[in-house]
């Protein structure tokens, strides 16, 4: 079966760790945690990957948090993977020298497909996660734009058929109906991908709230992204990463 983990995440906006409710900036929960020490509580629980978004470099590139992640990265031993509105070869280089260990892509791959492919064979499979945001429609999951703001005309599955051909290992695919509301995992969404890309590394994000959601999506996923549980504690990261090790 599948190896299934736990990947805390944190957003950041102007080094706070933030809380967006399906992606709106304007609605968004401040916590007062400090981002290293969140981080070095997921890391003594049992957490091997760790899942940072620049939400402040995703809005303004000139606002991107590099000093601040690779002060991160150098403080913890876990993997961090580390995205955050990513468009070119040098952004990625940036954060690979800041000590980030994979890249998300995420707008990028809808927007310039040929591009996103080349950076895959640049930096290697390995290095880069794709980030595809879905709406369903009437049994459909079309690929959001525009910071989730507008659905696009391409499926999720017909952007995966490009992406498999070219070689795609990681995929982070969030159900943005789900996301920061605490509403339950879309596992069927996980399943189906799963199912039809075998080869492909699926994390799947947005809705987790129970321990249960993680039992349900382990085995067709290599990673849940868990946020907002966390930091609100409905469950805790060692309770999480336990969870997934149970046979």
């Amino acid at each position: 079966m599948l190896e299934t983990k736990l990947i805390p995440a944190l957003d950041l906006i102007n080094g706070k760790v933030v809380r967006l409710f399906k992606g709106a900036y304007e609605d968004q929960k401040i916590y007062e945690f400090e981002p290293l020490a969140k981080f070095k509580e997921y890391e003594k629980a049992g957490a091997k990957w760790l899942h940072l978004v620049d939400l402040s470099g995703a809005k303004e590139p000139e606002k991107r948090q590099n000093e601040l992640i690779k002060k991160l990265c150098s403080k913890v031993s876990v993997n961090l993977q580390v995205g955050g509105g990513i468009r070119s070869k040098e952004d990625i280089k940036a954060l690979l020298n800041a000590g980030a260990k994979r890249v998300v892509i995420g707008s990028l791959a809808l927007r310039d497909k040929e591009f996103t492919k080349e950076l895959l064979k640049e930096f290697g499979s390995g290095q880069i996660t794709l980030a595809l945001d879905v709406i369903p429609k009437k049994n459909k999951y079309f690929v959001a734009t525009n910071a989730w703001q507008e659905r696009s005309d391409t499926t999720l599955f017909e952007l995966l058929e490009f992406y498999a051909k070219a070689g795609l290992k990681h995929l982070l695919c969030t159900d943005i109906s789900k996301d920061g509301t605490l509403s339950g995992a879309n596992v069927r969404l996980y399943t189906l991908i799963h199912e039809i890309f075998a080869g492909i590394c699926i994390q799947a994000s947005g809705g987790v709230n129970s321990l249960e959601d993680l039992k349900a999506l382990k085995g067709s996923c290599s990673g849940i992204i868990v946020g907002k549980a966390l930091l609100d504690g409905v469950f805790s990261a060692k309770e999480g990463v336990e969870c997934l090790q149970k046979e």
